[in-house]
């Protein structure tokens, strides 16, 4: 992932903190005080605290604990299982799934009684444990699009998963990247085609990739640039959402049927 200007990766903590406070700052997901996240996740911000406030969030921490345990990584914010949660890299890969379904089923199979069932069925269908996952077949957005409801459920399912994008232009705390929206073709969620959307790179002047320049390509949450994606890592994020929306897509129903908190 992204290098600071002396060479050093991103810590894990701030790795976390820049992918989570943008649903964070709308009241979706964590703690409430967003304004003390994105300070700890600003360029030059102090860690100290975050893995108390990332375990705060109940939808991503799970995964880390799990994607950590699969690959003996005692530390759920290392920066590897981060970047596989939020990303996609070949932890993932050492993430059976008999253990993502287990891990799901500790979490909602008593909330979800009879439902857990289709919650759960995207696993076997080759779903893996990036954030898509929980997006697609987790969350009941899905769910409601596939019931008619329009509008919201669409742009929470785009606008929630970390999405990849090529920059375009950058003025101050605002950058034009280039990506591809989410579209309903029949029962089938799929990527359609790019489109130019403003998103945030800070605010105010506090903010987390300050050196982006034209061409770059990054990862976007809500209305934030998260993060610069090297080549690896765009191929990553690439494939594991084509993988996620591949698995809810093969199901005559999709796990979204209960509201979980995250």
């Amino acid at each position: 992932m992204t290098s600071p200007p002396d060479g050093r990766l991103v810590p894990g903590p701030v790795l976390f903190a820049r992918h989570a406070y943008p649903p964070n700052a709308l009241g979706y997901c964590g703690p409430g005080d967003p304004d003390a996240l994105l300070g700890a996740a600003s360029e030059g911000g102090k860690q100290e605290g975050l893995r108390h406030v990332a375990a705060r969030f109940e939808g991503a921490w799970p995964y880390l604990q799990l994607i950590a345990a699969c690959n003996g990584i005692g530390e759920p914010l290392d920066r590897r299982v981060v970047e596989a949660y939020w990303v996609g890299n070949e932890l993932l890969n050492r993430v059976p799934p008999s253990a993502l379904a287990s891990s799901l089923g500790e979490r909602f199979e008593r909330r979800a009684g009879r439902l857990f069932g289709p919650l759960v069925s995207a696993v076997p269908a080759g779903g893996v444990a990036q954030h898509s996952f929980h997006v697609f077949a987790v969350y009941p957005w899905l769910g409601l699009l596939r019931a008619g409801m329009d509008g919201p459920p669409l742009e929470v399912l785009d606008r929630c998963r970390i999405r990849w994008g090529r920059v375009e232009e950058v003025a101050g705390d605002l950058v034009l990247v280039r990506s591809r929206t989410l579209q309903l073709e029949g029962p089938n969620l799929v990527l359609g085609p790019e489109v130019v959307e403003q998103a945030r790179r800070s605010r105010h002047g506090v903010g987390f990739t300050f050196d982006l320049a034209v061409g770059d390509t990054v990862s976007l949450h809500w209305d934030w640039v998260c993060d610069r994606l090297p080549q690896t890592s765009l191929r990553w994020l690439q494939a594991c959402t084509r993988r996620n929306l591949a698995a809810v897509n093969s199901l005559a129903r999709p796990g979204p049927a209960v509201v979980c908190n995250a």
